[in-house]
């Protein structure tokens, strides 16, 4: 890859979905200009350490799926089906049991846009892909869950 920027064929390097060993290691290599991970109020999981090493090295980050693959907008119902080849008909979180249990997390969101006068997107795309704090998006959610 070094080589590929260094010959004007590719101008930025980034990493999807990337744990924070590989990124330092990547970045010590060559300079990582993004990471890319699954993160919305329903996932989390690049907090403690992916979201860290980004500020650290100056390394941007991409949500992907901010608003939980269209669940978290409301407009999939607990009955809905995915084609074969849709990648949540295979995922756990998508099983009609496990979508009837987060229905909860649905209609706090839209109690929470109500409240706020803002589409449910609008709204969890503000809670949810803030980097400045998202231990202050956490608690926002936390409050609009216990409301």
């Amino acid at each position: 890859m070094e080589d590929l920027i260094a010959a004007g064929k590719v101008r930025h390097f980034g990493l999807s979905e990337a744990a924070a060993d590989t990124i330092r290691r990547a970045h010590a290599v060559q300079p990582v200009t993004a990471i890319q991970s699954e993160y919305s109020l329903w996932t989390r999981d690049p907090e403690p350490e992916v979201l860290p090493v980004r500020e650290e090295l100056g390394i941007g980050f991409v949500p992907w799926s901010p608003l939980g693959m269209g669940y978290l907008t409301g407009k999939v119902a607990s009955t809905s089906t995915f084609g074969v080849n849709d990648f949540r008909a295979g995922s756990p979180r998508f099983t009609p049991e496990a979508m009837q249990a987060n229905q909860a997390v649905v209609e706090a969101v839209q109690q929470l846009a109500a409240a706020k006068r803002a589409s449910r997107p609008r709204r969890w795309r503000s809670l949810g892909s803030s980097q400045e704090d998202p231990a202050s998006c956490r608690s926002s959610a936390r409050a609009a869950w216990t409301a």
